[in-house]
């Protein structure tokens, strides 16, 4: 079964791990910043973390969303593997 809650703090560590770069905080909320390499064709994503909170359901999938994920298991899943 895949998890699907994860602490706010552990879904940040995840995305600036892999090119997510931290680029504003207000309150509880984080936003991340990732800019595709040259070879890619897609745009700027800019994330919104609720890192003081166990983030799971819509949140959770608004995060897998802004992340271009294609796969909300398949996200949740990396998110797993990778904190």
């Amino acid at each position: 079964m895949v998890r699907r809650h994860f602490p706010g703090r552990d879904i940040v560590k995840v995305l600036t791990d892999h090119s997510y770069s931290l680029v504003g905080r207000e309150g509880s909320h984080v936003r991340l910043r990732w800019n595709p390499p040259n070879e890619h064709d897609t745009e700027v994503r800019l994330v919104t973390v609720p890192v003081g909170h166990e983030v799971g359901g819509d949140t959770l999938r608004n995060i897998a969303d802004q992340c271009g994920a294609e796969d909300f298991d398949a996200f949740c899943e990396w998110i797993d593997r990778n904190r």
